[in-house]
């Protein structure tokens, strides 16, 4: 049994010792092919990153593509020594080329993502702060992947969207700010005029209101016992909610400094009444 080993173990040292002595040069040459392949990958991978920054390509983009000019120039110095060494790649390309088309249809949908995400990137509908609607979803855009979009809404709440539910959709993009609409209702006895001057006077005071556009405030409707004053702006999505809170109170709080009348719903009713006739 043992010699039976030893003889298995001398023969595949011989099988050992006669490649390498036949093709210990190919062996060097494949080794040194593959430094300078590794070498020469991250010199390119590294020119094509800092010439895409320089023209103030997308990071995301700028990325991708260097990584893909690395792997593409490290799997064409790889097959390079395997054929310098007498190895055949094209059974390993056959087997790649079924791999592929197999993962291709397993992640059809995450490749998918990944295209619509170039597509953005190279597109730009939108940028990293803008503020988008997009399928009943909204937000403020926080960051921009290959595979899917982080939206931040008021809630402070991160909504991941994927890049295919986005391309080829009817997209709404307000930018960084988005629009707020309120209204309050003040006595037909008052003066319209009056209250339109105080909200005006607190939306282009308050610095969480932009500018421009310029908000608006004008009589909305009448009802029943109120004529109603409607107001618009826009603020930043970030702080929507916080800046939506503090202007109603500050709008609420001047109209009651300026003795405005805010009225609420009234009935009157009448009660006829007949007087008994007794005997």
């Amino acid at each position: 049994m043992i010699e039976q080993e030893i003889a298995q173990f001398e023969k595949y040292y011989d099988m050992i010792r006669t490649y390498l002595l036949t093709y210990s040069m190919q062996l060097l040459a494949a080794i040194l092919i593959l430094i300078f392949g590794l070498w020469l990958a991250k010199k390119l991978a590294g020119a094509t990153h800092t010439l895409m920054a320089r023209h103030d390509i997308d990071i995301t983009l700028t990325n991708f593509v260097a990584n893909v000019v690395k792997v593409i120039v490290v799997t064409m110095f790889i097959i390079i020594a395997l054929g310098k060494i007498g190895i055949s790649v094209t059974p390993f390309v056959a087997a790649i080329g079924a791999a592929s088309l197999g993962a291709g249809l397993a992640v059809q949908g995450m490749l998918s993502n990944y295209g619509a995400g170039l597509a953005l990137i190279a597109t730009r509908p939108f940028v990293v702060g803008d503020t988008i609607s997009i399928k009943g979803v909204s937000g403020q855009v926080k960051s921009i992947e290959l595979g899917h979009t982080i939206l931040i809404n008021e809630q402070k709440v991160e909504i991941t969207v994927p890049n295919k539910h986005i391309i080829g959709e009817v997209l709404h993009n307000s930018f960084n700010y988005s629009h707020v609409e309120g209204q309050i209702g003040i006595a037909y006895s008052a003066s319209a005029d009056a209250a339109i001057s105080v909200i005006e006077n607190i939306l282009s005071n308050y610095e969480g209101v932009a500018t421009d556009p310029a908000p608006q405030v004008g009589i909305e409707g009448f009802a029943d016992s109120a004529v109603t004053i409607s107001y618009r702006y826009w603020t930043p999505t970030i702080s929507l909610i916080e800046n939506k809170l503090n202007v109603n109170l500050a709008i609420y709080q001047g109209i009651k400094d300026a003795q405005i009348e805010i009225p609420f719903p009234q009935r009157v009713v009448t009660v006829k009444s007949s007087a008994a006739k007794f005997d």
